[in-house]
């Protein structure tokens, strides 16, 4: 099974003896399924001058880590826009595909921790907002005809069903811990399923991309759309009569409740127990 990481290089809220931010490189391991124990993921963070910011203090950082991991990554995600050319390189000199990724999951979780509990033990550490970060908003663009599904529904299941995920007959699928959201076994959990007799080469083509979350789009017309990356959008479905808009609404009050878990499954027809594709999804604010 291949090791997927999430990176952050970037300022902190510390400064250093000459007032300037002190910056660090920030990877843990991404989890990939629902059984992962979040406590035995590898992580990895080492400090840098602001005069070291550039892809070859980072390529050395990411080389220290590599020696430090009991499984080296076979892809890395990350989520900053403004740091894509800087990680980009440093990563294609280490042979490894990077990608920007709203799923850095397990990585938002642990800058918030230590931004609650390692960065104020520092004695230049300056307390404050921390703003989220703001994606400008794209055109979103329709599915390839092969693409597009026959049937699809607004679903739900409860988070214990979830947690049986690795169990189930799923030919391309990715999830996460619903502990990293702190969902408890009776949370119900929206989602979407798409029915398509080319299920199989539809979910194939789906895991290709990288997958971010579904959300409805309440513009003209209303339509539900599935964001990958970050800032690229495809319309799954057109939201015009009042009885869709309102089971949209309901979607996405559910998902609001479950902290912004969702799924995205793919079979071949509502009579069918395997899914072609399944994967857990969540829609978070990253800072």
């Amino acid at each position: 099974m291949s090791t997927i990481w999430e990176l952050d290089f970037y300022s902190r809220p510390i400064l250093d003896k000459s007032g300037k931010k002190v910056w660090e490189v920030v990877v843990c391991e991404s989890p990939i399924n629902v059984k992962t124990e979040p406590d035995t993921l590898f992580r990895f963070a080492e400090y840098c001058a602001s005069t070291e910011v550039n892809s070859e203090r980072l390529l050395e950082a990411l080389k220290t880590a590599i020696a430090h991991s009991p499984n080296p990554p076979s892809r890395i995600r990350f989520f900053r826009q403004a740091m894509k050319n800087m990680i980009t390189k440093a990563c294609k000199d280490l042979d490894i595909p990077s990608v920007l990724s709203h799923r850095t999951y397990a990585l938002n979780q642990w800058l918030q921790q230590r931004l609650e509990e390692e960065y104020p033990k520092h004695p230049g550490f300056q307390p404050g907002a921390n703003p989220s970060i703001q994606f400008a908003a794209t055109v979103a663009q329709p599915l390839p005809d092969a693409l597009i599904g026959q049937k699809w529904a607004f679903v739900s299941l409860e988070a214990s069903v979830l947690e049986d995920m690795n169990e189930w007959a799923i030919d391309f699928s990715e999830a996460f811990p619903l502990s990293l959201a702190n969902l408890p076994p009776d949370a119900v959990v929206p989602g979407i399923i798409l029915f398509s007799s080319r299920a199989v080469a539809m979910a194939g083509w789906m895991s290709g991309l990288e997958l971010g979350y579904l959300t409805v789009d309440a513009e003209s017309p209303p339509r539900l759309l599935l964001e990958t990356g970050i800032g690229d959008r495809w319309i799954l479905a057109n939201l015009g009569n009042p009885q869709l808009w309102a089971e949209a609404q309901t979607f996405e009050t559910a998902k609001q409740q479950a902290n912004g878990v969702h799924f995205l499954a793919i079979q071949a027809n509502p009579e069918t127990e395997a899914f072609a594709g399944f994967w857990l999804l969540q829609e978070t604010v990253l800072a």
